[in-house]
């Protein structure tokens, strides 16, 4: 086996998570030997990088970007980019320009099996993973040799505050600090004020949301009745953006009302739970009440925000959702889910084709054993242990990564070929 060095590789970093995640995989990255360059859109980029003589300050606009990238890519000779989501316009032509000159492409991407793990993949993640081609019966037939021990998902919850902390910081670089680059456009349609100013309203309401979770869960879990699980998206997602059929959150939401109102029992209750990052800039709730007033079920269906789902789907007799990575805990525990989006997970063993009153009326059941074996295989390549935002997240990721990435073959090829890397045994990240 060849030793893994990162002499003559050039990684070019684009955007990423919000932190100091890339800056510590770069310095982990030349301690390999390889040359790392990042190029920054805006102040935020900027400061979290922290490593002048490798940035490179991109403030044109967006219509210089794709001859831009073409000529940094053969300008350093770089043989690698490393990207957070492949869907942004800068992404998307990156990869473009990357496919087209025979780069590597290194995607990172928040857990398939968040939120204790993170997603890294080569060429794509979520609707452009390569898991979207491979079937059920391929990945047991990998497994064969593999002798890791299925983890469960630990108690505690994730690095949350952190991810907050640090998407407030970014904007307010970016707002208040940006002068120097004039070009830049956000890759969301809210402007970047808005997007601090919610930042910070979330992080001030934390205590009273929570309150006010709990409370609602509680009154869900005590009153005795049967009810389905609705997991909710963030409307600006890339998931639900690029890869579903609706063009808006309301469509979801209508659809699934109207499919409960039509088929589920009289005495069955609905409940809609947010997106842990869910920061008011739709009001949700007051779209379900209004729907679920004109289905004439208003007194059947509930909203909780945000918060920890194992604590719902205890109790829960079955999930919809358009492609949340959510589902995933849902197949964990062997509950009917229904899928309307392309998602790494929906796979014929384990998503229902029923109609959605058909569903809510008798909702078919998973193949149980079918996912634990995806959920093994998974674990055993693109799944990570750590996280982005923690420092200690951070340390556990990096212990691994950097090898990853440096290696010959990408997660999926180094199972099937036997070279991939033991994994770590998971710990609780707080």
């Amino acid at each position: 086996m060849m030793a893994i060095d990162g002499t003559d590789r050039v990684f070019l970093f684009l955007q990423g998570p919000h932190g100091p995640y890339y800056r510590s995989l770069a310095r982990m990255l030349r301690a390999s030997g390889a040359a790392v360059w990042r190029v920054g859109f805006n102040k935020g980029d900027e400061v979290f990088w922290g490593h002048r003589a490798s940035f490179l300050p991109f403030a044109g606009p967006q219509s210089d970007w794709p001859a831009r990238i073409r000529e940094i890519l053969a300008d350093k000779a770089v043989t690698d980019l490393v990207l957070y989501g492949d869907t942004r316009f800068i992404h998307a032509e990156a990869v473009r320009a990357a496919e087209a000159a025979g780069i590597t492409v290194h995607v990172f991407e928040e857990g398939y099996l968040r939120p204790y793990w993170v997603s890294y993949e080569r060429g794509g993640a979520n609707g452009h993973s390569r898991l979207m081609e491979m079937d059920v019966d391929a990945m047991q037939r990998v497994l064969a040799n593999a002798e890791l021990d299925i983890p469960e998902p630990p108690a505690h919850w994730g690095d949350m505050r952190h991810h907050i902390f640090y998407g407030a910081l970014y904007h307010w670089f970016v707002m208040f600090a940006n002068r120097r680059y004039a070009g830049f456009r956000p890759h969301r349609d809210l402007s970047v004020t808005k997007e601090f100013a919610l930042y910070i309203k979330r992080l001030l309401l934390m205590p009273y949301q929570a309150l006010e979770r709990m409370l609602a869960t509680m009154r869900v879990k005590n009153a005795g009745y049967p009810y389905h699980l609705a997991l909710l998206q963030l409307a600006h997602d890339s998931s639900f953006v690029q890869h579903s059929p609706f063009t808006s959150i309301t469509e979801f939401l209508d659809l699934v009302i109207g499919g409960f109102a039509e088929g589920a029992p009289r005495h069955h209750h609905l409940v809609f739970k947010a997106h842990p990052l869910e920061d008011g800039r739709e009001n949700q709730r007051r779209q379900i009440r209004r729907i679920a007033r004109d289905k004439g079920v208003a007194d059947r269906v509930h909203y909780i925000r945000g918060g920890k789902l194992a604590r719902l789907l205890d109790h829960a007799r079955s999930a919809v959702t358009v492609n949340s990575t959510a589902a995933q805990q849902v197949l964990w525990r062997g509950l009917p889910l229904k899928v309307f989006g392309r998602a790494v997970y929906a796979k014929p063993e384990f998503v229902s084709t029923q109609t959605l009153p058909e569903f809510f009326a008798q909702p078919a059941r998973p193949d149980s054993r079918a996912y634990r074996d995806y959920r093994h295989y998974l674990l055993e390549t693109s799944q990570i242990p750590g996280g982005f935002y923690s420092a200690r997240g951070r340390r556990q990721l990096l212990r691994q990564i950097v090898d990853m990435m440096l290696a010959a073959d990408d997660p999926y090829d180094a199972l099937e070929k036997g070279t991939a890397a033991p994994r770590q045994q998971l710990r609780v990240i707080k």
